[in-house]
């Protein structure tokens, strides 16, 4: 993904001010890049490490969510319900919605769009503890949101199995909050469930991956939470043509290799 613009959204103390608490220094996340056809990689740092560290005072009064930095506990509280509920968006009449988490959602993102029967994709983050997150809060890790897509799809011509295929085929889930070189826990691999049918199938599909993998599967299966849409540059990212304008197609039952660049 593309460097972390500063703005005052990124600000740690101002991110620990929204949580209500100040757990310390913000970690240093990244996000490699290779360049498709050529040898280069580039790492992007998104969130500079901070170098001091609050008294103990200020430590163990943060994790108890009273550090006082203009937010309070209750504030707290309420923002992680709001992001902790339902979501409560409603899909067009004959479709369902479904959420995944497999990486940076570009990538994922154009895989679901080429799906026949997908009427409509969003790139955004959910199962977080702050209500209407950034980019910025996102990738300073703190806020424990994954990066997600929300699949609309029309049930007369496209199958969930359909979409948990694609899930399976487009990332590692082996791997605990990474995807390759992007790591931080808003890569991590994630199923997150509508209806009852859809945990079913979900848990189901997910005993058949196990037999076929050596590796044990850390693939999160979860109610779906609110779904806050991300910012407009992300959406549908790579059909776009990205970075360096290369539009890659997004038509139904394209089968091009997706490169996933920023």
């Amino acid at each position: 993904m593309p460097p972390l613009p500063t703005s005052p959204a990124a600000s740690p103390l101002l991110l620990a001010s929204r949580l209500g608490a100040l757990h310390g220094p913000a970690p240093l996340l990244f996000h490699h890049h290779r360049r498709a056809g050529a040898g280069a990689s580039s790492v992007h740092f998104l969130a500079p490490r901070r170098k001091t560290r609050p008294g103990p005072a200020m430590s163990w009064l943060g994790k108890l969510g009273l550090s006082g930095l203009g937010g309070s506990p209750r504030a707290s509280e309420a923002s992680a319900a709001l992001a902790q509920g339902p979501d409560e968006d409603q899909p067009a009449p004959g479709n369902e919605f479904a959420q995944f988490g497999a990486g940076c959602f570009w990538g994922v993102e154009l895989a679901f769009q080429r799906v026949p029967g997908v009427t409509r994709t969003e790139v955004g983050y959910s199962q977080g503890n702050l209500h209407e997150p950034t980019y910025e809060d996102v990738c300073t890790g703190a806020t424990n949101h994954n990066e997600v897509v929300r699949v609309q799809y029309d049930t007369t011509a496209c199958k969930f199995d359909d979409l948990l295929d694609v899930f399976w085929a487009r990332h590692d889930p082996t791997t605990p909050n990474r995807q390759g070189n992007d790591v931080g826990t808003q890569y991590r691999s994630g199923i997150y469930y509508y209806t009852p049918e859809q945990e079913k199938a979900a848990r189901e599909s997910l005993e058949k991956q196990q037999k076929l993998l050596n590796r044990t599967i850390v693939t999160e299966i979860l109610p779906a939470k609110r779904f806050y849409r991300a910012e407009e540059y992300h959406q549908q990212y790579l059909e776009k043509g990205g970075r360096f304008g290369f539009r890659q197609s997004a038509a139904k039952g394209c089968n091009d290799p997706i490169r996933c660049y920023g």
